[in-house]
């Protein structure tokens, strides 16, 4: 085995050999989020090149481990043994900018260019090769890889999508360079692809090496736990340190002070500190995306610190800040001593569960310790972030938060000085970030279910009243603290209680039974249960919460007694969470904003949210406006598109369920269904044909038909399209869903 470091087209532009990819290489797999990544790395390339700075970018394509053996070729009637090199590990880097050059030979070269390309990087023209084409793919890529190559028509697929993806990109940059009067040339693209440097692992070809491709192979691809973007950012940060310092730093500083108080938590935290850092929301950390995220740290810290020393020193300031939002009691910790903060970020992220807000709360506790945002500053800012999603809670709203919070980010200065405030930035969002007015908070609690809508947030709303009220903290956490309802839940066997209410005893209990006018919280743990009130009343006597007072001055509970309640525990709200008198009846938003989501795009990364809380018109793909009705209905639709359109395959969708939907079954044929149906009858309404309809609904089953899994939420619909066309390498704006306004609704 030997190692060497050269330029990917260096290696690729070698004329003595073949390249071939082994049959036990998957197929090509790149969608548009990496091809996307390759060619900003392209650009930020020739960037450099066209700058005035001594120092030319260049970049680390990573590792490729090939192998040279003879392969047998029949050449006029005889054989003759010609030289290969494997590909085992680096396919889908070195297909990808094979691709890359093909499409840089259909968009930018001219004549005598696009030869060069053929000639130096897609031909061989000294192998004995039929086809002369120097890579070889696997089976199922050849031949519309093949056909690319020969400038011929390629069928739908993987590799077509990549060209595809590339062509549109270039197109874009090109015309970009333009109206900067900016001339990007084939040579700019060459010279970059000359910068990005491989290094080149070469196996042994003696076997008692032990160095076998397929084992190789097996042991560079195993199904082993996939690198963090905690791992990747460690690695990338000590790597750049001498030999001699890396375990040092380690040792001393990034175990110690990042990875061993945040454990599990360490990768959250680079993407909250980046978020907070670039005022922007970053997708939240998964598999898929962790590569995309990492790329896009490495990218902050070169262009925002001059060394890692630098980076090192900047990132454990918020570490322990970071160790108070995600550790729920703190109130012994050595960095805030104000217990008031400490709660108010407990109840923040703890009780309301608040993710959006993390990297703002970061920044502000950031300027706490170590700038000049005063305590009283900082107590005002998270008080006002709990009203803030207390009230928008109560409505059911939280579209949104999670892509416009981390833009406070770059407000936090002018917070600290003074020039503006939370409840001024929170009110001037767009109507679906809006801050809930007196009004919508009033006619949601006298109409509203409380107790059963609210199970999440119904204690601690009702423990911070009391606390308001009373002026003593309560532990409303506490398991023996219970929310009690007056009038009970079941009166079916009671006469006491119908004989209370009245006549109309049926209507008042369904109406109020749940409703914030028939409750309170006590300590008897559902002690009191279905007790007559006067038995009630004797309990609450020795109740310590405030709560108690309203409810031993009624001399009976029925619907009057309800509404008093009802009422008070309004008010008894908008005190508690409390808005100035500026905000309380005014409209909280921004009017013009409020149209942003008239329709959307399933790889927004807040679309699920967005189908959760709107109704779709009709689905575009690629400017065909389709109507639909209901969520079931896009899906379907969007699957009848990729099955009917020649620029897709169905069957790569089909073949590759398990990894785009992570099950096996959300396309299945009709011996499968009936299969499922045997076993459990429900089958029949969880699928769908593609003609809409239900299983239950076709008198006979045909075998070889396909049939759609709909039984999934609005939200599931839209990550399932949005998991195809990442397969598919299908733009942002290829597909749009427009929504149903509220007058369609």
């Amino acid at each position: 085995m030997k190692t060497e470091t050269r330029s990917i087209s260096e290696f690729l532009s070698r004329n003595s050999t073949a390249f071939f990819i082994p049959p036990f290489q998957r197929s090509y797999a790149w969608g548009a989020n990496e091809i996307k990544r390759y060619f900003e790395d392209i650009k930020r390339i020739i960037q450099s090149e066209l700058s005035d700075d001594r120092d030319k970018l260049e970049h680390f394509f990573g590792t490729l481990v090939t192998k040279d053996v003879k392969m047998a070729v029949e050449k006029n009637g005889s054989i003759k043994y010609s030289n290969v090199s494997l590909i085992i590990d680096g396919q889908q880097r070195l297909t990808t900018t094979l691709i890359f050059l093909i499409a840089l030979r259909d968009k930018v070269a001219t004549i005598s260019e696009k030869e060069q390309i053929q000639n130096d990087y897609l031909l061989n023209h000294n192998s004995d090769f039929e086809n002369k084409i120097k890579l070889k793919q696997v089976t199922k890529d050849w031949d519309n890889y093949k056909a690319l190559v020969n400038g011929e028509k390629a069928k739908p697929s993987i590799i077509k999508n990549a060209y595809d993806t590339f062509c549109h990109l270039i197109e874009n940059y090109q015309a970009d360079n333009k109206e900067k009067n900016t001339v990007i040339s084939l040579e700019n693209y060459i010279d970059a692809i000359g910068r990005l440097n491989i290094a080149n692992i070469i196996l042994d070809e003696r076997p008692f090496k032990g160095e076998d491709p397929q084992i190789i192979f097996e042991t560079l691809n195993s199904l082993g736990k996939p690198l963090t973007l905690s791992d990747l950012i460690r690695n990338y940060v000590l790597l750049n340190f001498p030999a001699d310092k890396q375990t040092k730093v380690y040792e001393t500083i990034w175990f110690p002070k990042i990875e061993q108080p945040l454990g599990d938590k360490s990768s959250e935290f680079f993407r909250d500190f980046l978020q907070y850092k670039i005022s922007r929301q970053v997708k939240v950390v998964s598999n898929n995306n962790t590569k995309e995220i990492y790329a896009e740290f490495k990218s902050f810290v070169a262009e925002h610190y001059n060394n890692h020393d630098e980076f090192v020193n900047d990132i454990i300031l918020y570490v322990p800040l970071y160790k108070l939002i995600i550790t729920e009691e703190n109130y012994n910790n050595e960095v805030i001593k104000n217990k008031e903060a400490i709660e108010l970020l407990r109840n923040i992220f703890w009780d309301i569960k608040s993710e959006a807000f993390k990297p703002f709360v970061l920044g502000l506790l950031y300027y706490n310790q170590n700038e000049n945002l005063s305590d009283e500053v900082l107590i005002n800012c998270l008080n006002t972030i709990l009203i803030y999603l207390i009230r928008r809670r109560i409505l059911k709203i939280g579209q949104g938060e999670n892509k416009a919070i981390p833009l406070f980010s770059k407000n936090i200065s002018e917070l600290a000085n003074l020039n503006t405030n939370m409840f001024y930035l929170l009110t001037r969002q767009a109507y679906h970030l809006r801050f809930p007015n007196d009004d919508e908070i009033m006619k949601n609690l006298k109409e509203a279910n409380f107790y059963e809508d609210n199970k999440l947030y119904a204690k601690f709303i009702l423990g911070k009243i009391e606390e308001h009220n009373s002026k003593v903290s309560v532990d409303f956490r506490d398991y023996k603290i219970t929310i009690e309802h007056i009038m009970p839940q079941s009166i079916d066997k009671s006469n006491v209680w119908k004989h209370m209410l009245g006549e109309n005893f049926e209507n008042i209990h369904k109406e109020y039974l749940h409703n914030i006018g028939n409750l309170i919280l006590t300590e008897f743990n559902g002690e009191m249960g279905n007790k007559p009130f006067n038995e009630k009343q004797e309990m609450l006597k020795n109740s310590n919460l405030n709560f108690r007072i309203e409810i031993l001055e009624k001399e009976k509970w029925s619907e009057t007694e309800i509404r008093s309640h009802q009422q008070k525990m309004i008010n008894d709200f908008l005190n508690t969470f409390y808005l100035p008198p500026e905000y309380r009846y005014v409209s909280n938003y921004v009017l013009q904003e409020e149209q942003k989501f008239d329709d959307f795009s399933p790889l927004d990364d807040e679309a699920g949210d967005i189908a959760k809380s709107h109704k779709p018109q009709s689905i575009v793909i690629y400017g065909q406006v389709i109507k639909t009705n209901n969520w079931q209905d896009v899906f379907i639709t969007f699957l009848k598109f990729i099955r009917d359109c020649e620029k897709f395959d169905l069957e790569i969708v089909v073949e590759n369920q398990r990894e785009i939907f992570n099950r096996y079954d959300a396309i299945i044929n009709g011996y499968e269904l009936k299969q499922k149906i045997y076993y459990d009858k429900d089958f029949e309404n969880r699928y769908k044909s593609f003609d809409g309809l239900l299983a239950s609904k076709i008198s006979v089953l045909n075998n070889s038909d396909l049939f759609i899994h709909i039984n999934i939420s609005a939200k599931q619909c839209i990550e399932r399209i949005a998991s195809i066309m990442n397969k598919f390498s299908m733009l942002d704006d290829s597909v749009k869903i427009k929504l149903k306004t509220k007058k369609q609704k």
